[in-house]
């Protein structure tokens, strides 16, 4: 079994060049079903994942997904509400279901922001953040320390400015994401929100933060997000339909008014499992899809550099998080390191790559205070111990 190692992941650099994104779509990647045994994995894998289920460790699942060495060891679909920005349904889930990633989108569009840099069409991290949207001067002569975020700051959520997703819920219009969901103009009120302290310091969930990447990557490239995204990302790496859910689409503008249309650039993509495993294979792989580079090396590599503390178990990056997870028998257990995107109501994309491994989780705990309770579980009590 082939196993890339966190170094090579986050250090190697590929010698492939970068194509440009208007290359004809890559045929999606022909997924083998094996045997658990097949590619390392003891004989109870399911059993496992049937155990939590049954005792009822782990609830409203929609889809588990396993994929070691390339190959799926296990691929589990079930049936259950699905919330698509407040439009509910009860669904049968299946391969072809296209399932809401909520703030997985974030990391997407983190991979997006590389690939547009790579093709010089929006600036480096480095660069000023408001310089991007110089139609908000006032804001800045209405607070120069406003002067002092870079892009770097949105890329990891360390924008030193007001804004709560968490201790607000979604369905309350306090909240960060919601307000904005609900502005008339949507950067401008990310952009206003007060300056509490000096960025690049402290890692504050800012679904706005996302959302400002978003604008830049569409103001660079002339594109919609949604449509740069089918032609520098998903055509190339073989990911077949999606849905970006745009502002017009929501429950906030049934509830609250008319929308502006933008693309819900930190949480509206829809995807099915299978592709999203896609997008862990695109990282196993150093972003290159056949011969072709997709999004390059060194982005990733950038993208997976722990640079601020997201609280005691998870680290973030440009749009990702990382950590690690114990691994291996008592006597003689270890630390993994896994990179990964979390959304909410338990839509997970875990990647191990000293194991070569990952972990699709989709779910239907929206809001719950224990909504990464089932997604963890599967991970850490059916698909870990079953390593063989």
């Amino acid at each position: 079994m082939t196993s890339l190692s966190r170094r090579g992941l986050l250090t190697g650099a590929s010698a492939l060049g970068l194509s440009s994104a208007s290359a004809l779509a890559a045929p999606p990647l022909a997924w083998q079903t094996v045997a658990p045994a097949d590619v390392g994995f003891r004989s109870d894998l399911e059993t496992r994942l049937e155990t939590l289920i049954a005792e009822k460790r782990v609830w409203k699942l929609h889809s588990v997904i396993v994929i070691r060495d390339r190959k799926i060891a296990l691929e589990r679909y079930f049936e259950g509400e699905d919330n698509s920005w407040g439009k509910v349904r009860n669904v049968r889930f299946d391969g072809g279901t296209l399932h809401n990633l909520y703030s997985v989108t974030k990391s997407i569009v983190g991979l997006l922001y590389g690939v547009a840099l790579a093709e010089g069409k929006v600036p480096p991290p480095e660069a000023p953040l408001y310089a991007q949207f110089p139609e908000y001067a006032d804001l800045v002569a209405a607070d120069p320390r406003r002067k002092e975020r870079m892009i770097v700051h949105a890329l990891t959520m360390t924008l030193a400015l007001e804004w709560d997703e968490i201790t607000i819920p979604y369905s309350d219009p306090r909240n960060g994401e919601i307000a904005m969901a609900m502005a008339k103009d949507r950067y401008r009120y990310i952009l206003s929100r007060p300056v509490i302290g000096v960025p690049g310091k402290r890692w504050l969930y800012c679904g706005g933060a996302t959302a400002l990447l978003g604008r830049i990557i569409a103001k660079g490239t002339g594109m919609t997000l949604p449509d740069y995204a089918r032609a520098a990302l998903f055509d190339p790496a073989g990911i077949g339909p999606i849905e970006w859910i745009n502002n017009m689409e929501t429950w906030v503008t049934e509830k609250y008014g008319p929308g502006d249309g933008e693309p819900e650039a930190a949480s509206g993509l829809r995807m099915t499992p299978r592709d999203l495993a896609r997008i862990g294979q695109l990282v196993l792989d150093r972003g290159v899809v056949g011969s072709r580079e997709v999004v390059p090396a060194s982005w990733l590599e950038q993208s997976f550099v722990p640079r601020v503390s997201a609280d005691e178990t998870r680290r973030f990056g440009y749009q990702w998080y990382t950590g690690d997870i114990a691994f291996g028998s008592r006597s003689k257990p270890r630390l993994e390191p896994w990179i990964g995107c979390f959304g909410n109501g338990g839509q997970r994309l875990w990647i191990i790559p000293e194991l070569d491994l990952i972990v699709v989780t989709t779910a239907g705990n929206y809001g719950t205070d224990d909504q990464w309770v089932p997604p963890v579980r599967v991970l850490r009590e059916a698909v870990l111990p079953s390593v063989d």
